[in-house]
């Protein structure tokens, strides 16, 4: 079982940055791929981030965020961490941290384990 817990979201203006992190339980958190989704009102919740697990830290963005954010790793902290710049009004949503073993799974959410989410709202 894998536990996850968000924080670091809030309210920023556009062109601010935030820094979410994503705290996991259990002692193999390395092997897991670690993902973000985000989910906006009325929208269906869409991928925004990953890194693989098993040491290599291959990342994968969502196009609308590409060169914005950047999602990175502390195994030793157990923690994910999503560094969101430039941010933008429709970045708006509540952001989900999301592991599975494999890292399709991260991506497509399906995923095994979810956290419960942090709200980002981003002003004009």
């Amino acid at each position: 079982q894998v536990q996850l817990v968000e924080s670091g979201g809030g309210l920023v203006q556009a062109g601010g940055s935030l820094r979410l992190s994503c705290a996991a339980s259990g002692r193999t958190f390395s092997r897991y791929a670690m993902g973000w989704f985000r989910q906006a009102p009325g929208k269906e919740r869409e991928f925004v981030a990953a890194i693989s697990g098993g040491g290599g830290g291959i990342t994968n963005y969502a196009d609308s965020v590409k060169g914005r954010f950047t999602i990175s790793r502390d195994n030793a902290k157990n923690t994910v961490n999503l560094q969101m710049n430039s941010l933008k009004v429709e970045d708006t949503a509540v952001y989900y941290c999301n592991a599975d073993q494999l890292l399709v799974k991260v991506r497509t959410a399906t995923a095994a384990y979810w956290g419960q989410g942090t709200q980002v709202t981003v002003s004009s």
